[in-house]
């Protein structure tokens, strides 16, 4: 009989960045290169990090996109779980871009906030007409790639945002194949739980979605873009 010898995978600890308030009082839309996390995005990145803390979890590196969102997101994190290591920007797992929904036709800007993100996706899908789900896809798998490439780190934190995570995780579902499930809800503050083999396609998903504060979405029953086109119309009334 051979012998079986159990896989060696590596964890990946992959979250949304807390929530953010993208328009101001007044009405206006706040530029999404800059806006930090409101007061409950920085309760929900606490609540991330004790989660983490209380199983004990240790990170061997840390990686945010750059956008302030995801650099405070994480530096709450590393607060709660008592580490002191540098954190790592990888520009390429920046949002999806979007592009200006001043050139867009009043027709288009319902299917341009939603389409990107409903059921599974066309690589030709324009999300809110700027970044297609294939350019998505060519920016972001790489230094997927690149990290499981390096073999110095057990366990990463990687600190991104809603679509860049459901690209990532419809790779691992797929087990390595191009593919984008915009229905992978990707509440703020979440962890999703990846393992990595040594073989390409050795993906194992342990945990999608998981919020701490409140891990039963007992009162949520819109998508995040519904509820971001509800703010822009009501936005656009008053």
């Amino acid at each position: 009989m051979t012998e079986f010898k159990l896989p060696e995978r590596r964890r990946i600890f992959l979250m949304r960045h807390g929530d953010v308030t993208y328009f101001d009082a007044s009405g206006r839309a706040i530029d999404p290169e800059t806006v930090p996390l409101n007061v409950h995005g920085l309760a929900q990145a606490r609540a991330a990090g004790e989660a983490f803390a209380a199983d004990g979890v240790r990170f061997d590196r840390v990686i945010v996109s750059g956008l302030p969102r995801t650099l405070q997101t994480a530096q709450q994190v590393l607060a709660a779980t008592g580490q002191h290591i540098e954190i790592e920007t990888w520009p390429e797992w920046q949002e999806i871009r979007a592009g200006r929904l001043a050139d867009l036709a009043p027709g288009q800007v319902e299917a341009a906030f939603l389409s990107a993100f409903d059921g599974v996706v066309p690589e030709s899908t324009r999300f809110l007409g700027g970044e297609t789900i294939g350019e998505l896809l060519d920016r972001v798998l790489p230094p997927l790639a690149r990290l499981r490439a390096d073999e110095n780190w057990d366990t990463a934190l990687l600190v991104l945002h809603g679509g860049v995570n459901r690209a990532l995780l419809s790779h691992a579902i797929t087990t390595g194949e191009r593919a984008f499930f915009g229905h992978l809800a990707q509440a703020t503050g979440c962890i999703n739980a990846l393992d990595v083999g040594a073989r390409p396609r050795d993906w194992v998903v342990r945990a999608i979605n998981y919020a701490p504060p409140t891990p039963l979405f007992r009162d949520v029953r819109h998508t995040t873009m519904e509820s971001l086109y509800s703010q822009y119309l009501r936005c656009r009334r008053e």
